[in-house]
């Protein structure tokens, strides 16, 4: 568990990092893109991409996004979905079962 500002109520994990090389004339330049997702363990949960060429800078924009997106979803007993729940991001589908 890993937290990235002051938020101190918030649990922060960095699900993926990934690195972008681009070929240039003096070598490879490398730009990090970075996913996060952000809740308090009580429902409430959001996630951020962040795109930056340093890899704490492309964190923080990630963490800042995923803040901003935040939602609340019910909890069942204080630990779970009252039902499952199916979505889809880009082409690829998510399900989060109750």
């Amino acid at each position: 568990m890993s937290t990235h500002s002051s938020h101190s109520e918030y649990i922060d994990r960095v699900v993926k990092i990934k690195r972008c090389a681009a070929v240039v004339k003096g070598g490879r330049r490398f730009s990090f893109a970075a996913l996060v997702v952000v809740g308090n363990g009580k429902g409430k949960v959001g996630f951020g991409n962040g795109k930056a060429k340093e890899f704490p800078e492309s964190i923080k924009k990630a963490t800042d996004k995923a803040r901003k997106n935040m939602k609340y979803f019910p909890l069942k007993k204080n630990r779970t979905f009252f039902y499952d729940v199916e979505g889809t991001h880009g082409s690829g589908k998510v399900l989060l079962r109750s």
